[in-house]
């Protein structure tokens, strides 16, 4: 085996053992906060949606999976189509989604976030919008929704609080809530610095690492211990703020004081809001000083009733996934998909700036065959060779007979093929055999004057358009 042989051998073994080493390398901890009930990663709810059985009190085949909207959801229906105009209104006016949620009560006179009315008024009122709400075979769900972000359109949202109105409870945790129903329910998400102050100092000077989370609940709390739950800072940044019209308990804060976690009373049921998603993640769920945050925050939730897991914010639509999903759910087949369309978009800006070059204008050639012809039978005339021009001239002839007659061996002199020629020609023989014999003159001639050779060059046109 020859040398180059042996280092063809060790970079195939190296190759092979650098495929092996990176197959079966431990894969990289994916951290991305997806939220979703599949997801075994960190930042996952695959824990949680597999507790919530237990937790809630409840068998497995009635927690259920939701990949519709909130809408279809709850009214076993397509979502009605809107036009822009309409949901831009409905999306400001807060008055008209309470007003909506509120509609099939059959006495309800005034809105129930009116802050001068009477208190008797507001009794009697809540009376007649509980009676309003009372129908028979409605399905008593509770509503669960976890995701970084809560966004639900204008008649998502009027379905939901029809929804809880009607005795039903919805759990919602999230950074950011869709401002359909901050403006409904009279509340606002915003962030919070969490700042370390030094003693007898007036400014804050140090960012905290962590947040300590408190429930108001003294049993609840008690479990917890006397440090809470503590969380990243990043992970807990968002605060509830309640506005004037906002009728909600408190149910944990921070140590500032500041609402992570707030019950609001709507109708017959209650919406619980929390700012605090990732709490209820895998990770979060499997610690011990953070894991009961979660499992307490649920506790609050009514018992052995169903459970509508919402996944259609987080993943959409059942089977509303690419047909690149095999691709993209591998980091080297996504990185390959990735690098092919870079490079066939490369390859389309490189070959499109080339083929776009200016196209230099070129002059056509110029025929000379003309010319040159002329020339050189000014070259003839000039040497009085009218024999050659002559001779010149009947083999061309002769060459355009056997062409154009098929004649591959045409012989002038020989009496079949001039009869031949007249036939298909349909000239008379007599004529055909003037021009052989003028033809046969001129070949033995030993000079020509210009005359004989006008004469020869007017007979063979004369012949070739009669023949034609």
């Amino acid at each position: 085996m020859t040398t180059f042989r042996w280092y063809l051998l060790w970079v195939a073994l190296l190759f092979g053992a650098y495929v092996a080493v990176e197959y079966y390398r431990p894969k990289q901890l994916d951290w991305t906060p997806t939220f979703q009930n599949k997801d075994k990663i960190p930042y996952g709810a695959y824990v949680l949606y597999n507790v919530l059985p237990d937790l809630l009190g409840v068998a497995e085949r009635d927690v259920h999976t939701v990949r519709v909207p909130i809408y279809n959801q709850i009214e076993g229906e397509d979502e009605p189509d809107q036009s822009f105009e309409q949901e831009l209104e409905a999306a400001t006016d807060s008055s008209q989604l309470v007003v909506d949620t509120t509609a099939i009560a059959e006495n309800t006179t005034q809105d129930s976030v009116d802050q001068t009315a009477t208190s008797s008024a507001a009794e009697a009122e809540d009376a007649d919008y509980e009676a309003g709400l009372t129908e028979a075979g409605y399905p008593k769900a509770t509503y669960i929704f976890i995701d970084d972000e809560f966004q639900l359109s204008a008649s998502d949202c009027r379905a939901l609080l029809r929804h809880v109105a009607r005795g039903n409870d919805a759990f919602i945790a999230a950074e950011q809530f869709s401002r359909q129903l901050t403006d409904t329910l009279g509340f606002r998400s915003e962030v919070s610095l969490n700042r370390a102050r030094r003693r007898k100092a007036t400014i804050d000077t140090k960012l905290l690492d962590s947040v300590r989370l408190q429930l108001t609940n003294t049993q609840l709390a008690r479990q917890a211990g006397p440090l809470g739950f503590r969380l990243p800072a990043l992970g807990a940044a968002y605060r509830l703020q309640p506005d004037s019209l906002m009728r909600g308990t408190e149910l944990a804060t921070d140590t500032a004081g500041q609402a992570v976690l707030v019950r609001v009373p709507h109708g017959r049921g209650h919406i619980y809001l929390c700012s605090v998603p990732l709490a209820f993640t895998n990770y979060f769920a499997l610690q011990p000083r953070t894991g009961n945050f979660a499992f307490a925050a649920l506790s609050y939730l009514p018992a052995g009733r169903t459970v509508w897991w919402d996944e259609y914010q987080k993943q959409g639509r059942q089977g509303e996934q690419t047909l690149l999903r095999v691709l993209l759910a591998h980091d080297a087949l996504r990185w390959a998909l990735y690098l092919s369309v870079v490079g066939v978009l490369l390859f389309v800006v490189v070959e499109a700036r080339r083929r776009q070059r200016i196209i230099p204008i070129l002059k056509p050639l110029p025929n000379t065959t003309l010319l040159f012809t002329r020339t050189i039978a000014g070259l003839y005339r000039q040497g009085n060779s009218h024999a050659a021009i002559a001779e010149k001239k009947i083999q061309l002839f002769l060459e355009h007979l056997r062409t154009r007659f098929h004649e591959p061996s045409l012989d002038l002199n020989d009496e079949e093929a001039r009869e031949r020629l007249a036939q298909k020609t349909g000239l008379p023989r007599p004529e055909v055999d003037a021009l052989v014999r003028r033809i046969n003159f001129l070949l033995t001639a030993r000079q020509l004057s210009d005359a004989d050779l006008l004469g020869l060059n007017k007979a063979i046109n004369d012949f070739r358009k009669a023949a034609s």
